[in-house]
């Protein structure tokens, strides 16, 4: 196994059991302690988790948001499988909006060479990437936020204000039955109200980490979504809650 690919295994693990011991990782990495030692330091040395006696525990807890760094090595495979269903939606001469996050990037990544499509997206990081394919890119300019590495406030708002999009891919940090989808950030909800609000179909793009999760500020409600795209089954209260909303459910495993 690559060390890049043990590394971002030992996050996920790490980050679904709440916290591993060295032994544990290593027997399921099938490696020597001593390998998951040194990865363990060098993965805390980039905050991706803390070491704590005799293992690591996930870098963030309750309240607190994950950085980007953290959230592109979590669930990748689930996010590629996503990405790979999310671009079906993408038709010739479309303006299309990438929400800025780690399973856009991936649906960034998965969008194939079309030379019609104009994407638009509040990510310096997927501007470049859809840049270096060939796609034509705008910006939605702002202040760059350091843990999502997202742009927002007030030009960002202005930016989408006098704008409209044929397809928008969302993302979120928690979807909850009560609240919808919520975000940490308030300057970051606003941004995705305003690109929910200026599209014309939004496809909504998470892993199952977020289903039934909370976060601090409601952004959009159920029935904002067009599509929903993840890669578990929804829970029935939740599947309940987009079938009356005649969301599209697209279930990805």
């Amino acid at each position: 196994m690559l060390p890049e690919v043990r590394q971002r295994k030992i996050v996920e693990l790490v980050s679904e059991r709440d916290g591993c011991s060295v032994e544990e990782l290593s027997e399921k990495m099938d490696c020597s302690k001593a390998t998951i030692r040194r990865d363990l330091n060098e993965l805390a040395d980039r905050q991706l988790l803390e070491r704590s006696h005799g293992g690591a525990v996930p870098a963030t807890s309750v309240g607190q948001e994950q950085s980007y760094r953290q959230k592109e090595v979590q669930n990748l495979d689930a996010k590629i499988k996503i990405a790979e269903r999310a671009v079906e939606e993408v038709h010739d001469n479309q303006v299309v909006f990438f929400d800025a996050g780690s399973t856009t990037m991936q649906v960034a990544k998965q969008l194939p060479a079309n030379d019609t499509v104009l994407a638009v997206t509040n990510s310096p990081l997927q501007a470049i990437q859809l840049d270096d394919d060939g796609t034509e890119v705008k910006l939605t300019g702002g202040s760059l936020r350091r843990p999502t590495r997202a742009l927002v406030g007030p030009s960002a708002e202005r930016f989408m204000e006098r704008m409209t999009f044929d397809v928008l891919f969302l993302g979120t940090n928690a979807i909850n039955a009560e609240g919808g989808l919520m975000t940490p950030n308030e300057d970051e909800a606003r941004i995705k109200e305003l690109m929910i609000e200026k599209s014309h179909r939004v496809v909504l793009v998470a892993d199952g980490s977020k289903l039934g999760e909370q976060s601090f500020i409601s952004f959009a409600d159920i029935s904002d979504i067009d599509v929903f795209v993840t890669d578990v089954d929804v829970p029935t209260d939740l599947a309940e809650q987009f079938e009356s909303a005649d969301v599209t459910l697209a279930e990805e495993r």
